[in-house]
């Protein structure tokens, strides 16, 4: 900082206008408060050099000048001053904060790799990894399924598809004036969308209703039987989820059992609990049941499922206002 000189008169730090003030001294305190402003100016510029012991030297400054202010002229290059020093002063805690919390990605990636045993030599792996795959570098390759083990132990939630955030496939979006143009001029070529009546939400709950009683009755059939060999389709996953879904409505209305018998889970027809009963203290019990493909084929595997006790279903077609849906 520039190095202004102020002379300053303790017997005269009242701070009353003063229309008769020396007009050498009023232009010394103006000339002194530009100095000061535009070494504040200069250091805005360069944020990262200005350091906090300037800036409290510069309000030291203000404040000794401040005892030689007596009209209104030099009381707003004051109030000037004072706001330019604020505005510095956030800037610089901001950027003091920014970064203290932030993701570092290298040194995340860096222990991932560690981690997943990726920079371990193939030779100095253990006897009994001999199918570690080596990498173009001499290293053993990532493990993934480690990684993936230790995701399995926080979430127990089916992998699913969805889109994936960040950087990695962003595409500029596009202005479509051409189409919207071309739709205006081709207003026959509109079409509305198909309109959902009542009539067609209660033929979906109908179709529903079917299916569960028929599950109901193949049940009572078949007696306590494993809950897999009863819903499992070896023909078609798609009905064998269906089959979990018309399930659930039976246990949920207390029809169906489901207890596990020795290691095995089972199912069978019961009487359904009265409100009496649930006065009594019996509660309702909730189970998330997971079934994906792999479970689906390694069932089929397992209880050895070469048919389905539930018959086949037709695709189901949905009606929407005039057309089918399949």
């Amino acid at each position: 900082m520039a190095d202004i000189e102020i002379e300053y008169d303790a017997s005269r730090s009242d701070l009353v206008f003063d229309p008769d003030q020396d007009p050498e001294e009023k232009r010394a305190v103006r000339q002194n408060y530009r100095a000061l402003t535009r070494n504040i100016e200069e250091q805005q510029t360069n944020l990262n050099d200005c350091t906090a012991d300037d800036l409290l030297q510069a309000l030291h400054t203000a404040d000794n000048l401040f005892g030689k202010v007596k009209g209104p002229q030099e009381a707003t290059l004051d109030s000037h001053l004072l706001l330019m020093a604020s505005n510095m002063g956030a800037q610089k805690a901001r950027a003091m904060k920014s970064g203290s919390g932030a993701f570092d990605v290298d040194d995340f990636v860096s222990k991932l790799i560690t981690f997943m045993g990726g920079r371990k030599p193939v030779e100095d792996a253990a006897p009994d990894d001999s199918d570690i795959e080596q990498g173009d570098d001499g290293n053993a390759l990532l493990d993934w399924d480690r990684i993936g083990r230790k995701a399995l132990a926080k979430s127990r939630r089916v992998p699913a598809m969805s889109f994936m955030l960040g950087p990695l496939s962003i595409e500029q979006k596009k202005r479509t004036t051409a189409n919207r143009a071309k739709l205006e001029k081709n207003k026959n070529e509109e079409r509305k969308p198909q309109e959902l009546k009542e009539e067609d939400i209660s033929r979906s709950e109908n179709e529903t209703t079917k299916n569960v009683l028929k599950l109901e009755e193949i049940l009572e059939q078949e007696g306590k039987t494993n809950i897999f060999q009863f819903v499992v389709n070896p023909n078609d996953f798609a009905q064998s989820v269906e089959n979990i879904f018309y399930l659930s409505f039976l246990i949920r209305d207390g029809k169906v059992a489901f207890e596990v018998d020795k290691g095995e889970p089972m199912i069978y027809i019961c009487e359904q609990p009265s409100d009496q009963d649930y006065a009594g203290g019996l509660k309702k019990q909730q189970m998330v049941l997971e079934f994906d493909m792999d479970t689906w084929r390694r069932a089929i595997d397992v209880f050895n499922i070469r048919e389905s006790k539930i018959p086949q279903r037709p695709p189901a077609k949905t009606k929407l206002g005039d057309k089918w849906y399949g």
